[in-house]
């Protein structure tokens, strides 16, 4: 499944090495292009690296197809908990999450536009997690794909082998279209508003996705949730009525400032302006979500085929709790069993992001184990079967400039726009964790369509 894409990879790295003035040229025109574009993010270049990744039609077309067939499974599971106390409970909602998704948003789907994390490898693809609340990457991946495609060593690779590339922001806007027809019932042109607070490092994403939406005709303003105005029935900033918002803002952080953010809560839920993902997101975007769709506690919601696909792509994961449980079959005593079988288990909190509060069983000792275990029993946490990961080597520009060619981590998340995949884009990194915010890289997927 794999063979074209590493064919692929075999040909760019042998092009880009024949020739310095080639290598030079291809480092030169990716950093500057970067640096007017501003790729960044916290302050630093977000993809130091001199090719994209590779990917075959064949596997596109199978990973496209697992994440669409289980997000069938993950969409069931976020109807069922909007009325299911027992769901929520396991999922780990808080009393606030709980009261807020009570409100209707007017549209179909708990989720609209979601990620999944993921590794691809010879034995097929593993999940790792799922951003069901806000998703981000889409417009980084978009200008990366311009800036990769225009690269000298692009346009002699294209002479050997035919390529695709994937567009996500027009999946994005058909979304916040879609979502907005269904809330509104008419078909009149919204207004856009990006929604998180001032200051964070993913501002020049937002600046991105609203040059897009402008260019497509869509007024769109960037906005902090503490700026808006709720008055007549209409949210507003200043004098510029709100018809969408598209929330970047993590419910999390909301909660943290909801008096702060009341009038964007109260134009929710008075169902005056359409808002994509709803609040509703976080019923599936939980950590634990993986663990609903993993113990057999609940395998009653499931069909056959959704069972079988779950088991094959998804990892096993239990909330950190004392009770017995199966693994692969066979009872056990959950805690014991996590002590025991550090060497294959991770544990996570069930709500945080960018690597945060992570424990690396086969990286810990016994002792580093056994308190991160008694952490995890007083807090929201769950363990976490071991997936397969993938490694490959990237050209990478080092802080110094010069190139090297670096083993990384390769995280592929696909996005997904209304249950279909759209488009995805690739995490790399040094370390365990590919994760952007903890220090990682990123890089465009291009589809490897076969030889010219």
């Amino acid at each position: 499944m794999l063979t074209l894409g590493k064919e692929a990879v075999k040909t760019y790295h042998e092009l880009i090495s024949s020739s310095q003035q080639l290598l030079d040229k291809t480092r030169e025109d990716l950093c500057l292009r970067l640096n007017e574009v501003r790729f960044i993010f916290g302050g630093r270049m977000l993809s130091p690296y001199l090719r994209p990744h590779f990917i075959s039609r064949q596997a596109f077309d199978y990973i496209t197809s697992v994440c669409e067939e289980i997000w069938g499974a993950v969409l069931k599971v976020g109807d069922l908990a909007i009325e299911n106390p027992e769901l929520q409970d396991y999922l780990g909602l808080t009393d606030d999450e709980r009261h807020l998704i009570e409100t209707d948003p007017k549209f179909k789907g708990v989720s609209r536009l979601s990620r999944f994390d993921s590794f691809i490898t010879d034995d097929g693809l593993s999940f790792v997690e799922l951003n069901a609340e806000t998703p981000a990457g889409v417009a980084y991946a978009d200008v990366a794909s311009d800036i990769f495609m225009q690269l000298p060593v692009m346009e002699e690779f294209q002479k050997q082998y035919k390529i695709s590339r994937l567009n996500g922001l027009r999946h994005l806007l058909d979304v916040l279209i879609s979502a907005h027809k269904e809330f509104s019932g008419n078909g009149k042109r919204p207004q856009i508003a990006i929604v998180d607070y001032k200051g964070l490092p993913t501002q020049r994403e937002f600046e991105l996705v609203q040059e897009y939406f402008e260019k497509n005709g869509y007024k769109t303003i960037i906005a902090d949730p503490r700026e808006l105005d709720f008055s007549k029935g209409r949210l507003s900033k200043d004098d510029f009525e709100i018809d969408v918002v598209y929330k970047r803002l993590l419910v999390n952080e909301f909660l943290e400032k909801k008096d702060e953010c009341s009038n964007l809560l109260k134009a929710y839920q008075a169902q005056s302006v359409c808002v994509v993902n709803s609040f509703r997101g976080k019923l599936v975007h939980k950590k634990l979500l993986f663990g609903l769709l993993t113990d057999e506690r609940f395998d009653h919601f499931f069909s056959a085929r959704e069972k079988e696909l779950i088991a094959k792509h998804v990892p096993w994961t239990r909330r950190v709790e004392e009770r017995s449980t199966e693994y692969k079959g066979k009872k056990v005593d959950l805690i014991r069993f996590t002590k025991e079988q550090r060497d294959h288990l991770v544990l996570k909190p069930n709500d945080e992001y960018g690597g945060k509060g992570i424990f690396i069983g086969w990286q810990s000792s016994e002792s580093e184990w056994d308190a991160a275990i008694d952490a995890a029993l007083s807090g929201d946490y769950l363990v976490q079967d071991r997936v397969q990961t993938t490694r490959e080597v990237f050209p990478y520009v080092t802080d110094q400039g010069t190139v090297e060619f670096v083993e990384q981590l390769v995280d592929l998340d696909p996005m997904l726009y209304d249950g279909k995949v759209g488009c995805a884009f690739t995490r790399l990194s040094f370390s365990e964790l590919a994760n952007v915010t903890a220090g990682g890289g990123m890089v465009p997927v291009f589809i490897v369509e076969g030889k010219n």
